[in-house]
């Protein structure tokens, strides 16, 4: 999603022009920016944690020849997510993996199979006479 689509669905679900929605969501983001450089880190409740934080030096290697390189320390940006956010990415994640068990199960089924791992009791290679 773009700030741009994020800026359209807030001028739509509020009634605002998308010019007035895209300006306050341009101040909050400079908002957090600003409190990011001068404070260097900003806690918004039910959301998550933003955070500067010094990345130490390090030795990385150059993909295209082989090499060693000297990457310097730097700031970086970090972000946890709150509970909320969490909570929500993990309903996403179990919906998912019921999604993909059920999709699953309904190819095996038109297979000929049921999808279970185990084998049939008489599976031994012998005959029952």
């Amino acid at each position: 999603m773009t700030k741009k689509e994020i800026v359209k669905a807030i001028s739509d679900e509020l009634g605002l022009t998308q010019l007035r929605t895209k300006e306050i969501v341009q101040k909050t983001f400079d908002a957090i920016v600003e409190t990011l450089v001068e404070e260097r880190r900003i806690e918004l409740r039910n959301f998550g944690v933003f955070e500067v934080k010094m990345r130490a030096a390090r030795k990385a290697r150059n993909p295209r020849t082989g090499g060693q390189v000297e990457v310097p320390a730097k700031f970086v940006v970090t972000f946890k997510p709150g509970k909320e956010m969490e909570a929500k990415v993990r309903e996403l994640e179990e919906r998912e993996l019921a999604r993909k068990l059920a999709a699953s199960s309904g190819q095996a089924y038109r297979h000929g199979t049921s999808g279970l791992q185990n084998p049939p009791a008489n599976s031994g290679g012998s005959s029952i006479r």
